[in-house]
């Protein structure tokens, strides 16, 4: 299940942001970055299986943090045609930072983003934020041992945002935590990429491609409604 929250800045959010950019080592780390490219895409083909895999990625002085798209679902349906069974997402996947320019690839976490979801960072203003919470084990036995929060905070003065990820995790006792400062221009890259993706995610794509002149028309049978399943929304 996913909740989410939006706010105007409160004046705890902007003493909070500007502690952490007061912060000696992220001033080093943010500033640094600003003249120079500190963010890359990444563009692979499995040749055996013919799917292409693409991430964008931004590395920072304390984690790095990779976007990438994961397509929905279809089922068959009994008339021949298709239809979406799960939403696709995007994963957000952070790797904490060991020294300089090095990360820890081992130690990762992932967050997945749905199509409402990343309506809500599309239309994200300059000064506002917004918070998201999963818990992978929802509705199973294991409800409640894990907890995820992903928030995204105005670093101040239209400069960017703190994409900020809490892992809790009841059973390991483990509390793991990612800030990872995003400029403008990358928060830009990061909107338009998402505005792209988001039909596909919902497989819209392939509902208004047009089907081929060549192909046959499957012999008519009897239709069957296929009404909206509330759990696109709340499960995944």
């Amino acid at each position: 299940m996913t909740k989410l929250a939006r706010f105007l800045p409160s004046r705890n959010l902007l003493l909070r942001c500007s502690f952490n950019i007061k912060d000696a080592f992220w001033i080093n780390s943010f500033s640094s970055h600003r003249g120079i490219s500190s963010s890359a895409a990444d563009y692979v083909t499995d040749g055996s299986s013919g799917r292409s895999y693409a991430n964008y990625t931004v590395f920072k002085g304390k984690a790095a943090l990779s976007m990438s798209p994961l397509l929905p679902k279809f089922r068959k349906l009994e008339s021949g045609a298709s239809k979406v069974e799960k939403n696709g997402v995007v994963l957000l996947t952070f790797w904490p930072a060991i020294g300089q320019r090095k990360y820890d690839w081992q130690k990762k976490q992932i967050f997945a983003l749905s199509p409402t979801e990343l309506g809500s960072l599309i239309s994200l203003g300059p000064a506002e934020h917004c918070e998201f919470l999963h818990d992978p084990s929802m509705k199973s036995s294991l409800e409640g041992q894990v907890k995820k929060s992903l928030s995204i905070t105005p670093l101040g003065n239209d400069s960017g945002y703190f994409v900020n990820l809490s892992v809790v995790n009841t059973v390991e006792k483990t509390n793991e935590r990612f800030s990872v400062p995003v400029t403008r221009a990358e928060f830009t890259v990061m909107r338009t990429a998402f505005s792209y993706v988001l039909p596909h995610l919902m497989g819209w794509d392939q509902a208004v491609r047009p089907r081929q002149a060549n192909t046959p028309a499957s012999p008519l049978k009897q239709q069957v409604e296929e009404r909206p399943n509330p759990d696109f929304e709340w499960g995944r």
